[in-house]
């Protein structure tokens, strides 16, 4: 159906994406002119020279990353800075580096400056003229929102918790159009009898990263005894109870540093203060119920992330 031309990305409707089928119906049918569609017709063109060269604007490399950079907010910036210094600290080729900070000093000396700094190496000059291009705000995010059809919410939970105000909050999640995964301490199901939920996510198998927010419904990992050693091959010291269930923690600490929102009811500040995420901070919600909680999170969510959170001023 010649429906993989250049930036090609709807997503086509019906049964079978092809003709001729026999199970849609014959359709997609082509469209003709009396429906005022494209109509390929042959055009005689003037006789040429082929040659193997690009078009000279193939040559800019830089005005458009530099238009990026300068569109961007101080906190947008700083979350730049500190993606390219994570990436290239990763790198172990020196001449690598080299390169890459000579591309940002053709960018931004700023940008290639600070870089240079977080990688304890001199910041180049640029090679060549800095483009002269003008900020464009649409590019930045800050300020503005989005909606969040299709955004992925963790509900954590100990398994033994308010587990009504969990099956609320994931029908709410649900009829706004989002995705809600229930995190536990092991998989299977919570939850006794026709009442059970099932369980989409453990502490061992759930990550930030996969969540644009996230909810906790009690006190989940505090006062667990379902971490051991066993979980960590590398640590060869004997099972044990521990207060705080680190693989909670360190979720909850990795939601915080990445600017993402968090919603807790039920005691919930209890596991907030246990992994280290104040509970006044920006982007922070305890309320009295879940679906109240929800609420003030999916609106923290319209902004994609909690730019108040971070040190630089928005």
């Amino acid at each position: 159906m010649l429906r993989d031309g250049m930036h090609q990305t709807a997503v086509h409707r019906g049964v079978a994406p092809y003709r001729p089928n026999s199970l849609d119906g014959g359709c997609p049918f082509q469209a003709g002119p009396e429906a005022a569609a494209y109509v390929e017709a042959p055009v005689r063109v003037p006789e040429a020279t082929k040659v193997r060269e690009a078009p000279e604007s193939f040559a800019d490399h830089f005005s458009q990353p530099r238009r990026f950079w300068l569109s961007m907010s101080p906190v947008e910036r700083e979350h730049i800075v500190g993606a390219y210094t994570f990436e290239l600290g990763k790198c172990y080729e020196q001449a690598v580096k080299e390169r890459a900070l000579q591309v940002l000093a053709n960018i931004d000396p700023e940008l290639c400056e600070q870089v240079a700094q977080g990688l304890g190496l001199p910041a180049p000059k640029p090679t060549v003229p800095l483009a002269d291009v003008e900020p464009s705000p649409a590019l930045s995010q800050v300020g503005r929102t989005w909606p969040t059809d299709g955004r992925i919410i963790g509900i954590l939970t100990g398994g033994d918790g308010d587990l009504d105000g969990v099956r609320a909050v994931r029908e709410a999640v649900l009829d706004a159009g989002m995705v809600p995964l229930i995190v536990a301490p092991t998989g299977g199901a919570i939850g006794s009898g026709d009442d059970t939920l099932t369980v989409q996510r453990t502490y061992v198998t759930a990550r930030s990263v996969e969540f644009d927010a996230v909810l906790l419904a009690g006190t989940p990992g505090v006062g667990s005894d379902a971490y051991t050693a066993r979980d960590v091959k590398s640590d060869p010291a004997p099972a044990r109870p521990t207060t705080t269930d680190p693989r909670v923690a360190l979720l909850l600490s990795e939601a915080f540093r990445h600017g993402k929102a968090i919603g807790a009811w039920a005691d919930g500040e209890v596991a907030l203060e246990a992994a280290g995420v104040p509970a006044d901070a920006p982007g922070v919600v305890v309320a009295g119920s879940g679906t109240a909680a929800l609420e003030r999170v999916t609106d923290l969510l319209r902004s994609h992330r909690v730019w108040e959170r971070f040190t630089t001023q928005v």
